[in-house]
């Protein structure tokens, strides 16, 4: 496993431990559960869960709902993220039955559903229908994540607001005021963007049996009891989920006299910006009249249900990988295939592009490994696949930059299991030749990168995978469009594929050193990554693509940053954002 940062890499090796590139924060609702109780509606909990080793186990859970069959949870589900890594989550709902908690049975559970992490990063909303076991569907409900990232000091804002002379619902107390923030969206929809002081309560829904233990007890509001002028604590919340990089986005923020039976009493609501928010920052303090639209409408010389004061406002801006992935940004897989005559003939086993059909060859391992992870980060699937040291059909004339589809117009294939049959396919077609080299499909690549950057946008960026069973026979030129390509929004992969001598190769990874240009001009940027494949033989089927992919969210990072693109806004979710898949 490769270690890396967003600021710095070290060498990769197989059993480096991961590096955490940042933290991802997921919000759950859930529509038209399954109701379960006879007298009520159901109690709703969610649970996740994460695999690991081919296991699952439980990470953390929400809070309980009462009686409600639609719920928007406030629980915010925190997860590690890996770029390089294929993340499964599983999410679980669950009827709980006040203190005898989540229930065991079966008749409890309200349905399930599986994605990546991945997944959820890339579309930013995910909807799915949940599912009962066997695979059968929980009638028509649908569970909702929302992904946004966090991380220590990187884009968000901390608030903290109080209220004065709220209105007092309660007949022989004072109310137990809590206040909620929702985001209104393009589509005119609210977005939960946080409920304040929602803390643990230990054994409010205890652990199932079967499950381990979790590092967070589950949720339930707690309030500021018995008090019209409260104090919340402060808490801090992602920008793009408070505004979505709009700071002229309306918010709603409503106050509510808190029920234990979930029939909260409307207090009042008030209108905001985050543009208008910042005003609070320093000394200052903004405030809003909390109104009740119907007393407005009836009494006469109705004035307010109170006042709500932000008292402060800090804010932090850093952009990280995820804030450009979440914005849009698709990540283009490129692979390029050695067809030199050093391979062997595919009709022989020895041959490095032997087809056995009970074992895929190293170029298959190589290439589905890394295309899986990037597959992801493309909303359509399409990879463009090229090969290079071989003799094409129709002349039979050497090419270093062919399509492997034979499409000279069009050379990108439907997923990796396209790409892979493109590579089956054309191997009978072709003739091993030579030789290796690889600066003509850098620089190929480099011109659609080259379109990408007139843009002026963070829309795009290329990752091209090289595999390669020699040395490069075009160091010069590779050397020269390798330090040309780092002006330009893309990372180079090369992976040695069988047991020659790669010492030559490592040149090319700016790891021990900065790579020039034969006229001695160092690259802006170090984007390229070099592995033998050997080093992998004994490792887990995903070890190679977590280390040769470790470093390109700071290859990302870098190359933004240079040319100051900030992330593009989040572009409305379309129905093709849903994911509807039985898993």
């Amino acid at each position: 496993r490769a270690t890396a940062t967003m600021g710095e890499a070290t060498e990769p090796s197989p059993q480096a431990p991961l590096a955490v590139l940042s933290k991802v924060e997921l919000r759950v609702s859930c529509k038209h559960l399954l109701d379960r109780d006879t007298l009520n509606k159901s109690d709703p909990c969610v649970l996740l869960l994460m695999q690991s080793q081919g296991q699952w186990t439980e990470v953390d859970r929400s809070e309980v709902i009462k009686s409600n069959l639609n719920p928007v949870f406030a629980k915010i589900f925190t997860v590690d993220y890996y770029f390089e890594e294929v993340q499964k989550l599983r999410f679980e709902v669950y009827d709980s039955h006040g203190h005898t908690g989540v229930g065991t049975h079966d008749d409890d559970f309200l349905g399930g559903m599986e994605c990546t992490v991945g997944q959820i990063v890339a579309q930013k909303r995910v909807t799915k229908p949940l599912f009962l076991k066997y695979g059968k569907f929980a009638g028509k409900s649908t569970i909702t994540v929302i992904s946004e990232e966090i991380s220590g000091n990187n884009g968000y804002v901390e608030l903290a607001f109080r209220a004065k002379k709220l209105d007092d619902k309660d007949l022989f107390s004072k109310s137990d005021p809590f206040l909620e923030i929702y985001r209104i969206d393009d589509d005119r929809s609210e977005q939960l963007v946080y409920r304040t002081e929602v803390r643990p309560r230990p054994g409010s829904v205890p652990r199932p049996p079967w499950r381990l233990p979790g590092p967070a007890e589950p949720l339930t509001p707690q309030v500021v009891k018995n008090n019209l002028s409260p104090i919340w604590e402060p808490f801090k919340v992602s920008l793009n989920s408070l505004c979505s990089c709009e700071e002229k986005r309306k918010l709603r923020c409503v106050v509510w006299d808190y029920d234990s039976r979930g029939k909260h009493d409307f207090i009042g609501e008030f209108f905001t910006t985050f543009e208008e928010m910042q005003k609070a920052m320093g000394e200052n303090k903004v405030q809003w009249d909390c109104m009740n639209p119907k007393y407005k409408i009836k009494k006469r010389n109705y004035k307010n249900s109170g006042v709500v004061v932000l008292l402060d406002l800090k804010i932090h801006r850093v952009y990280s990988f995820l804030d450009y992935i979440m914005g849009g940004c698709q990540i283009h897989f490129t692979v390029a295939i050695d067809f030199t005559a050093s391979n062997g003939d595919p009709r022989n086993s020895c041959s490095l592009h032997y087809i056995n059909p009970y074992q895929p060859n190293e170029y298959l391992k190589a290439l589905v490994a890394v295309g899986e992870i990037c597959q992801d980060y493309d909303s359509d699937k399409k990879f463009s696949a090229l090969g290079f040291g071989a003799r094409i059909p129709p002349k039979y004339e050497v090419s270093h930059d062919f399509a492997i589809n034979f499409n000279p117009d069009n050379d990108e294939c439907e997923g990796i299991q396209g790409v892979v049959e493109s590579y089956q396919s054309c191997l009978p077609k072709i003739q091993l030749y030579g030789p290796t080299n690889v600066a003509p499909i850098i620089s190929k690549v480099a011109r659609v990168a080259a379109d990408e950057e007139r843009t002026k946008e963070a829309s795009q960026y290329f990752i091209l995978l090289i595999l390669t069973d020699g040395v490069v026979t075009d160091m010069a030129d590779t050397r020269e469009a390798i330090v040309r390509a780092s002006y330009l929004p893309m990372s180079i992969i090369i992976v040695g594929v069988g047991n020659a001598d790669f010492t030559d190769m490592q040149i090319l990874d700016g790891d021990d050193g900065v790579l020039r240009s034969p006229k001695g001009e160092p690259v802006l940027r170090d984007i390229v990554q070099f592995v033998p494949f050997r080093e992998f033989k004994n490792a887990s089927p995903t070890a190679l693509a977590k280390c040769v992919l470790a470093e390109v969210p700071k290859q990302v990072v870098e190359y933004y940053s240079y040319k100051a693109f900030p992330p593009r806004c989040p572009q409305p979710e379309t129905p093709d954002s849903n994911l509807s898949s039985p898993q």
